[in-house]
């Protein structure tokens, strides 16, 4: 029997990807969109999003390749295309290759996570895509908040912020 969180995420990146050819809003005011479209970071090995459905579940990851970069691949502001990361693993990768895996795909928002964020969620590349990270304090090392994206039923897209632990504490010692 497959594993239903499997089940859960595969579920909804099928729905997500079921509104690609439904029309979007032009003007982008603040931090909500209408339509989210990809839960992944990006690959230099990735052409088309099939590649992403045919992904053999459970896997382990290997250290390098499609899946590997789907996991540990980061965008860098000071970037240009694809560079290799100084941590030894996957790449870089800059607000070009953003907007070309947009406009390949038809797509308006890359959704990622797996990598620590000040404020629970961050944006880059114009707001063309955003990183996601939801354990506040992580490991006791960081002092960041954690973030949830919530999509309702007509794929509004909001962010719910978890403080971190000193900022609630703080909050607790006010009241």
């Amino acid at each position: 029997m497959a594993d239903p969180s499997i089940q859960i995420v595969d579920g909804v990146i099928r729905k997500l990807l079921s509104v690609q050819d439904k029309p979007t809003q032009t003007e982008v005011t603040d931090i909500t969109t209408d339509e989210v479209l990809l839960l992944c970071r990006l690959s230099p090995d990735l052409y088309t999003l099939d590649q992403i459905k045919n992904i053999r579940r459970p896997t382990d990851v290997p250290d390098e390749g499609l899946l590997c970069d789907l996991l540990w691949s980061d965008p860098d502001p000071d970037s240009q295309g694809w560079t290799e990361s100084d941590r030894g693993v996957s790449y870089i990768f800059g607000t070009d290759v953003v907007d070309q895996f947009l406009k390949t795909h038809d797509l308006d928002l890359v959704c990622r996570a797996h990598q620590v964020v000040s404020d629970g969620y961050e944006f880059f590349a114009g707001r063309k895509l955003v990183t996601i990270f939801s354990a506040p304090n992580y490991c006791n090392e960081f002092d960041n908040a954690g973030a949830m994206l919530v999509v309702d039923e007509n794929l509004r897209c909001t962010f719910k912020v978890l403080a971190s632990s000193d900022k609630r504490k703080q909050s607790t010692k006010k009241g």
